[in-house]
């Protein structure tokens, strides 16, 4: 029987620019042993005795240098199948609202980008970070984000990020 894993979150990062959605894309180092070079959003592994969501900003800071002004929890989730190790994995997913500045980069990533949505869309590697994004820029832009997802309080962000980030 499969095990049932839930190692990593997804972050999509955005910022409001000119009255327009902007989403933030990393491309992964060609160094980088796992998947070199392809454009993706922030993700990352959960680290022992860390709540996702604490992942989830953890990983915003380390690989872009920026912080939340606002921070929700996405209703779904991504999924994948492992054949390697016979796995089920279960991805929370986190969405960010930044300041549109510049992006200090980890050395995991080569590059970055601010990105309308079909450009993001298009750059994007994985199907399911696609999906994620179009549904996303779905309630950006016609809904307010809090009428559908979990915003966790700023003052909560601040107080995360100082005992976690050092």
């Amino acid at each position: 029987m499969p095990k049932i894993l839930s190692k990593y979150i997804e972050c999509y990062i955005y910022s409001i620019k000119n009255k327009k959605v902007k989403y933030l894309l990393l491309k992964r180092s060609s160094d980088n042993k796992v998947h070199p070079g392809i454009w993706q959003i922030v993700t990352g592994r959960i680290e022992e005795n860390e709540k996702a969501f604490e992942t989830a900003l953890r990983e915003l800071k380390e690989e872009t240098g920026l912080t939340a002004r606002r921070f929700f929890v996405l209703p779904n989730v991504t999924q994948f199948y492992t054949y390697q190790n016979d796995s089920i994995n279960i991805i929370p997913l986190f969405l960010a609202e930044v300041e549109f500045k510049e992006v200090v980069i980890s050395d995991e990533h080569s590059e970055y980008g601010w990105f309308e949505i079909n450009e993001a869309v298009k750059k994007i590697h994985w199907v399911s970070q696609k999906e994620n994004l179009r549904e996303i820029n779905i309630t950006l832009e016609k809904i307010n984000p809090e009428k559908i997802y979990i915003e966790i309080n700023t003052s909560k962000i601040k107080d995360i990020l100082t005992n976690k980030i050092t």
